[in-house]
């Protein structure tokens, strides 16, 4: 998936001569973290919630000093900035976000400010994509690192008519020799897909017997 796909295309931003005054009533308003600072549609800083707190001599109150509302925002801003492109892929932009513990990654394409990408995006990317927002059953079973074992695997949820919403490969502790396969099926009652894994040598993770059980 690229960024362009879950990126925010409508993005609201200030310019460097605004001040932290206007900075606070737009997060309030907007209900927002982030503000990217552009002149002529290209960015030229990013200013956060972190940036407004910290301006405040006071980190009891949440109440700036009515004389540093008035600070512009090129005094506070963070101009050395991590950027994207629209066709970068999103598990490019995860990985910058996690290298770099950034929460949001402001989209330029053709020097011009197109999109912003926030950790809460990605929240909800991961989400959608795994389907866990719908009525599903989660499965997961230990398999040999072997070529073609997801295929036989995948036999199974043919045979019982099963679509699959997702599949995640996990390695399985240090050892190499395995790998966990996360299913996630649409289909309440996982049990015929469970017995089915079982008769074709599978080994099910989860849910383990207990849980079945409940």
């Amino acid at each position: 998936m690229l960024i362009q796909d879950i990126m925010k295309k409508d993005v609201i931003t200030l310019h460097s001569t605004h001040t932290i005054a206007d900075a606070v009533q737009l997060m309030k308003e907007k209900r927002i973290r982030h503000i990217p600072i552009v002149k002529d549609g290209r960015i030229e800083g990013l200013v956060t919630d972190r940036d407004v707190k910290e301006a405040s001599p006071s980190s009891i109150s949440e109440r700036l000093e009515p004389s540093l509302y008035e600070t512009t925002l090129d005094k506070i801003m963070k101009t050395d900035l991590l950027i994207g492109h629209p066709r970068d892929f999103a598990e490019e932009a995860a990985l910058m976000f996690y290298t770099y513990e950034i929460g949001c990654l402001p989209i330029v394409s053709n020097y011009q400010l197109v999109g912003i990408l926030t950790k809460t995006d990605l929240l909800y990317n991961y989400i959608e994509l795994t389907g866990a927002n719908q009525p599903s059953s989660h499965i997961q079973i230990r398999v040999p690192n072997t070529p073609g074992i997801l295929y036989e695997a995948s036999k199974v949820f043919h045979d019982h008519n099963t679509n699959v919403l997702s599949v995640l490969v996990y390695p399985y502790q240090d050892n190499e020799e395995y790998k966990i396969l996360a299913i996630r099926i649409k289909r309440m009652n996982p049990l015929p897909i469970i017995d089915g894994l079982k008769k074709q040598g599978f080994e099910v993770l989860w849910p383990s017997e207990p849980e079945i059980g409940v």
